[in-house]
């Protein structure tokens, strides 16, 4: 699930490789191109290495840093410093949608249409029971297909709000103007003969009136 949730996260928010190393950097972990390479593979792909715990926890304090910014006071710790403490961190599927929601801000309602994009139901009470502490006698354990449509629907949500930020006339550079057929002809001459032979045949008319009338 930990390269799983790398790969996803990656493909929603259009991150390639070097942008995922800078990510990892700015919270002070070197991770260099051929260590993360191997862990964007599938598992059967020849040279998939598995993603641990340790460094899906850095990658996922990494995007709430991005998203978010630095808490006040937080302090900046040393690559050694940094791999301990988020040893220490028990990761499961409940700790993962967490930070998601920190990273991106979302409120229950959001992550229930979020996973409505992906035709997954859940209701504010079981959505809730999630982010409980494990010892209380309402929580829920998240499983794989939870996080996995979560996932799916969080790109389509992403890709939808990115297509929202767009002006709605927007068009391609290289988009024809939508007179183009007008400006070819005039260009070439063609609407000025065009005028021209208008005006010839108004006055023939204009002339032809005359004549009747005397």
């Amino acid at each position: 699930m930990n390269n799983y949730c790398l790969r996803r996260l990656r493909y929603a928010m259009n991150l390639d490789n070097q942008a995922l190393i800078k990510l990892f950097a700015n919270i002070g972990y070197k991770l260099e191109l051929n260590e993360l390479k191997p862990f964007l593979l599938k598992e059967e792909e020849s040279g998939y290495l598995e993603l641990a715990d340790y460094l899906l926890v850095i990658f996922l304090d990494a995007l709430i840093l991005s998203k978010r910014g630095a808490r006040d006071g937080a302090e900046t710790l040393q690559q050694s410093e940094l791999v301990s403490q988020s040893k220490r961190v028990k990761v499961n599927n409940n700790l993962i949608l967490n930070k998601i929601k920190i990273a991106f801000s979302l409120t229950t309602d959001d992550i229930i249409d979020i996973l409505a994009l992906a035709d997954f139901r859940l209701s504010k009470s079981e959505l809730s029971a999630l982010f409980r502490n494990p010892t209380h006698r309402n929580y829920r354990e998240c499983g794989n297909q939870l996080i996995r449509n979560f996932l799916t629907g969080l790109t389509a949500h992403i890709q939808k709000q990115s297509a929202g930020n767009k002006p709605k006339n927007a068009r391609p550079k290289n988009a024809k103007p939508r007179n183009a057929k007008y400006t070819k002809s005039k260009s070439s001459g063609e609407s000025v003969k065009s005028t021209q032979k208008t005006r010839a045949f108004k006055n023939n008319q204009k002339s032809k009136e005359q004549s009747k009338r005397k």
